[in-house]
C-alpha cells in the first residue's frame, strides 16, 4: 500500500516564503546596533543632565518661567531615551521585489534562424 503524494498539482502557498534579503537591506551586526543605542541613550541623558544643572542655575538667577520648563523635560527625557535606545534601526533600499516572471515575450516569433 501506498501513500498519495501531493508532489503534482498542488499550487504551493508563496505567502510563507522567507522574503529575500538584499546586501544593500540587510541589518547592521548586533554589536554595531547596541553601540548606535548606547550611543543615543548617553546623548539622551547628557541633554537630561543638563536640563537638570539649567534648572538649578535658572533657579539660582531668579528666571522663574524657565527652571520648571527644564524640571518637565529632564522627567520626560528617560522615558525619551529608552524608546529612542529601544527602535529598531531598520535599513531599506526602496526597491520592492516582485516575484512575477516576464509580462512578455523575450524573442519575438522568427521564422528564420541564424
Amino acid at each position: 500500500m501506498t501513500l498519495p503524494t501531493y508532489s503534482c498539482g498542488v499550487a504551493r502557498d508563496r505567502s510563507r516564503e522567507p522574503e529575500a534579503v538584499r546586501i544593500t537591506s540587510a541589518a547592521e551586526s548586533r554589536n554595531a546596533d547596541i553601540a548606535a543605542r548606547q550611543k543615543r541613550y548617553v546623548y539622551s541623558m547628557g541633554i537630561r543632565t543638563l536640563c537638570f544643572v539649567g534648572a538649578i542655575i535658572a533657579s539660582i538667577a531668579g528666571i522663574t518661567w524657565l527652571w520648571p520648563i527644564l524640571i518637565v523635560a529632564a522627567l520626560v527625557l528617560p522615558y525619551v531615551a529608552v524608546v529612542m535606545a529601544n527602535a529598531a534601526t531598520t535599513k531599506g533600499d526602496g526597491f520592492v521585489l516582485l516575484d512575477k516572471g516576464p509580462t512578455h515575450n523575450e524573442l519575438g516569433a522568427g521564422g528564420n534562424g541564424p
